[in-house]
């Protein structure tokens, strides 16, 4: 599914969505449900820097990198979920469903197709060898 029709999706089945962008790392805007793309990228860079802040703040004995964030604000709350190279942002208004956001958030993220870049070929897969017929038995091995 491409990103646009991922957006219109998660907006059909969230009611707490009021707005959203799909970024990727460095601020390039997939798809928006804001028409101004230069709010949609300014948008997509403060939810990095957000997301980065916490990053730092965080936990140091894991690898560092958040799945998913919430900030709730007393207009509202802002969501980032995180998806491979690829993340969504998403407001909404005040006390959301949160287990509920974050899941839409994830499968729109996960309906997305995927990035394009180099296309590989795929290493043949291993050929089993055939197996061996089984031995014939001599009539003289026959049991009487």
């Amino acid at each position: 599914m491409d990103a646009a029709a991922a957006l219109e999706r998660l907006r059909e089945i969230s009611s707490q969505v009021r707005s959203a962008v799909i970024f990727e790392r460095g601020g390039k805007i997939v798809a928006s449900t804001i028409g101004d793309k230069e709010r949609a990228k300014r948008v997509a860079q403060e939810a990095e820097a957000l997301l980065g802040e916490a990053e730092q703040r965080g936990d140091r004995a894991d690898d560092g990198e958040f799945a998913q964030l919430e900030v709730a604000l007393q207009a509202g709350s802002v969501f980032v979920v995180r998806d491979g190279k690829r993340l969504i942002v998403a407001t909404t208004p005040p006390e959301p469903t949160v287990g509920l956001v974050f899941y839409d958030l994830k499968s729109c993220l996960r309906e997305l197709e995927p990035p394009a870049g180099p296309k590989t070929r795929a290493a043949p897969a291993a050929r089993k060898p055939k197996p061996k017929p089984a031995a014939r038995r001599k009539p003289s091995d026959a049991k009487p």
